[in-house]
């Protein structure tokens, strides 16, 4: 007999989607869009994706503060944020809002890229939640805006559990940024790793779910090479936030 291979991958990626507790299955194999941060939850969350063979990813999509040329919140410069779209292998969508946006601002901006990949015939966009119900709400409000939908590939999984495989399979990370209403700033700057979860204080998510920190992820399963980087200065913002600048190998401050 004579297997059906079309068949047998479709099948296939419906399991895995399955496997992943996607939102959505279409019928078909079909072009989304990744809302890359660049740390360790996208990180997770594009290596169970691509993992599942369920989608065509089209591109990487990143909210840029243009006042400091950096990933918002993340506070990390474009130029690493390219290294690893670079290494990834994946072309990079820059949203760019100002440091002062409001929430209509970043809303009205984002909503014209994804307007513009709607009619390319991309229908949904991948997240790196976990957990937060308020959070998975606000994004499928807004995309069925635009007639789109929202895949959260990590969505309910147990963040210890997510933590310890990050380590576990490889990957690499830096803690770029921490809210010191909810956590030391001395562990920004640290590498994410065993010693840094079991550091965290009780309360503390393990992946930093609530917004304790954020990270930057130099190195694992789904990049072709490693970033290098160094570690510059650590500043508070805003009486509040601690950040560390990381900079590429080789470069000044």
């Amino acid at each position: 007999m004579y297997s059906n291979d079309a068949a047998d991958k479709t099948s296939l990626a419906e399991e895995r989607r399955r496997g992943l507790n996607l939102a959505y299955v279409p019928a078909q194999l079909e072009g989304t869009l990744f809302a890359w941060s660049g740390g360790k939850d996208s990180a997770m969350a594009l290596h169970e994706l691509k993992r599942s063979g369920a989608y065509k990813i089209q591109a990487l999509l990143t909210t840029i503060t243009k006042d400091y040329d950096r990933i918002s919140m993340h506070g990390v410069r474009c130029t690493l944020l390219e290294a690893q779209a670079e290494s990834i292998g994946l072309p990079l969508e820059k949203v760019f809002i100002t440091k002062d946006a409001s929430h209509q601002s970043y809303e009205d901006a984002m909503r014209e890229t994804l307007l513009y990949y709607r009619k390319k015939g991309v229908g949904s966009v991948v997240f790196g939640d976990i957990f937060l119900e308020d959070v998975r709400a606000y994004r499928q409000k807004n995309l069925a805006g635009v007639g789109m939908e929202a895949l959260f590939p990590l969505w309910k999984k147990d963040t210890q559990e997510l933590a310890d495989a990050f380590i576990k399979e490889g990957f690499k990370a830096v803690v770029t940024c921490v809210d010191t209403k909810l956590l030391d700033g001395s562990f920004a700057g640290r590498e994410y790793d065993e010693d840094f979860v079991s550091a965290l204080p009780a309360g503390v998510d393990p992946c930093g779910e609530n917004g304790e920190f954020h990270s930057f992820v130099y190195a694992g399963p789904i990049f072709k090479k490693s970033i290098a980087i160094t570690r510059g200065e650590i500043v508070l913002r805003d009486s509040r936030f601690v950040y560390c600048d990381l900079v590429p190998a080789g470069t000044t401050t």
